[in-house]
């Protein structure tokens, strides 16, 4: 077969991709690693629960543009981000907000707030963040970085707060208001049934081969007699994988899920999703998938997240965007101008992390591109 492109990956960056080539008349050939599409939004049914096998997704976004595009191939339901958090026993409402501070200080009203963490952020005196820790404190004061800010930081980048870069959290959202909606977005919500069948419905018509990886496709392509051939590959698996790491490895965290089938449970902890910031407890939250679509069913699945140090040959779900390695994402970059018909897509080909409405407004903008240059 001819193919006009040859798209490595089915996460949402390369299905809304492959979808809108072959809208405008391209024909593409998409192949992935995994043996699901969907990349890290796959969700399976499990006792009759949509379970997000890698990691809980929430869709939100203030783009028009973005919502009515997605709401093609989905109903979304009306679920609003509330996360619980819990240092020890005590239990706090993210983000913070009066909830949080009513519950931290035994206090009512904003202006007791607002005197409590600049009282405490004026005792620090952090003129000058050096580090994460310092940069904490000059936002939010003493007792919100102890409770909810320290244990789940170094839980999730495994190391100490000092040690990471002040730059990590320009900004933590402080909120004086009652309000426990996570994201501030017009739009938000789960797409009813899961999120694999939006990349079922982008990838209809459109052949998939999986199981494979880029390489061992090549490979197996070349030694066809009647090999597979394509113009243009989007890529979008790690950067520096592709460049068999030749500059160097870019560095990355992962995650390891642990899966809990509760068949005389209904109801485990009552929210979709708890964090846990203590340090000395591995995991920093649990997963309650029932939730996200307001099941009522007998039975309930839970996952617990563990942060990892990631390896080569393991999942990578976070860049660390320090200065080391944006200096040698850059490099990486260079090397790509000169690679000819290979476009690089997605939060492995850039290297950043991506919201999902963020992943979906680059996609569409790559293919328009690829369209207008076409024509």
């Amino acid at each position: 077969m001819n193919y006009d492109y040859l798209v490595v990956g089915t996460g949402l960056f390369g299905a809304v991709f492959a979808h809108e080539m072959k809208k405008a008349g391209r024909s593409c050939l998409c192949i992935d690693k995994r043996e699901n599409i969907g990349g890290n939004i796959y969700t399976k049914e499990e006792m009759g629960i949509q379970v997000h096998k890698y990691g809980a997704h929430i869709f939100h976004t203030s783009s028009r543009r973005v919502w009515d595009y997605v709401n093609q191939f989905a109903e979304f339901n009306h679920y609003i981000n509330s996360p619980i958090a819990i240092y020890k026993n005590e239990l706090y409402n993210m983000p913070f907000n009066m909830n949080t501070f009513s519950r931290l200080w035994s206090i009512r009203t904003p202006d007791e707030a607002m005197e409590r963490i600049e009282e405490q952020r004026q005792k620090e005196a952090v003129l000058k963040p050096r580090n994460l820790e310092e940069q904490a404190l000059s936002l939010v004061g003493r007792d919100v970085y102890e409770k909810l800010v320290k244990g789940y930081t170094e839980k999730q980048w495994g190391r100490d707060c000092r040690d990471l870069p002040a730059f990590i959290i320009k900004r933590l959202p402080v909120r004086f208001t009652y309000d426990n909606n996570y994201f501030t977005d017009r739009f938000q919500g789960i797409p009813i049934g899961g999120y694999t069948g939006i990349i079922e419905k982008l990838l209809e018509d459109i052949p998939v081969r999986l199981g494979i990886s880029y390489r061992k496709f090549l490979a197996d392509n070349a030694g066809r007699k009647e090999p597979d051939e394509f113009g243009t590959v989007l890529y979008t698996g790690m950067i520096d994988e592709y460049f068999d790491y030749q500059l160097g490895e870019l560095q990355y965290r992962s995650l390891r899920f642990e899966e809990e089938y509760l068949a005389d449970c209904d109801n485990y902890q009552g929210n979709a999703v708890v964090n846990y910031t203590e340090r000395e407890v591995p995991f920093t939250r649990i997963i309650e998938h029932k939730h996200f679509e307001f099941g009522t069913g007998k039975g309930t699945v839970i996952t617990r997240e563990y942060p990892v140090n990631w390896k080569k040959g393991d999942e990578p779900y976070y860049p660390i965007n320090d200065e080391r390695n944006d200096t040698l994402f850059g490099l990486y970059q260079e090397l790509a101008a000169k690679e000819g018909k290979v476009l690089f897509g997605g939060r492995l080909g850039q290297y950043r992390y991506y919201d999902m409405d963020k992943v979906i407004e680059a996609a569409l903008d790559m293919a328009q591109a690829q369209i207008d240059k076409g024509r």
